[in-house]
């Protein structure tokens, strides 16, 4: 079983969020290695084989997974991991008047795909 790491242009439904597709964009796009230990362990221990864990690839936020069709379902326990999310601060940078934007840690959970199905109504080659 395996997702694909494509950002979709248009969503079969017609109503992907803006917050479901920048999930997704990230997920795929993303540059930190950080999280992959935690990632293999977290679903080895679920029992799914290393072999089938491909993070970028079917290991996915449950936004993302909304973007590509599919649903976590109810009941299943994703893994934990940290990222970077960018926010304004409290703090007015002096030159632009604006506040600043900074990075700071968020914590999410991300879901196998063998987690989810398909959402009602939408067919994909997933």
């Amino acid at each position: 079983m395996e997702a694909s790491a494509t950002l979709p242009t248009h969503h079969p439904q017609g109503n992907v969020s803006e917050t479901q597709l920048e999930s997704l964009k990230r997920a795929v796009h993303g540059q930190s290695l950080t999280n992959l230990p935690a990632i293999f362990q977290g679903f080895m221990a679920k029992g799914i084989p290393e072999s089938e864990i491909k993070p970028r690839e079917n290991v996915f936020t449950f936004e993302a997974w909304k973007a590509l069709g599919r649903v976590v379902r109810r009941g299943e326990h994703g893994v934990k991991v940290v990222t970077f999310i960018d926010c304004r601060s409290k703090e007015i940078d002096p030159n632009t008047g604006e506040r600043k934007l900074i990075r700071r840690p968020w914590t999410t959970t991300v879901f196998h795909i063998s987690q989810t199905e398909p959402l009602a109504g939408v067919r994909r080659g997933l």
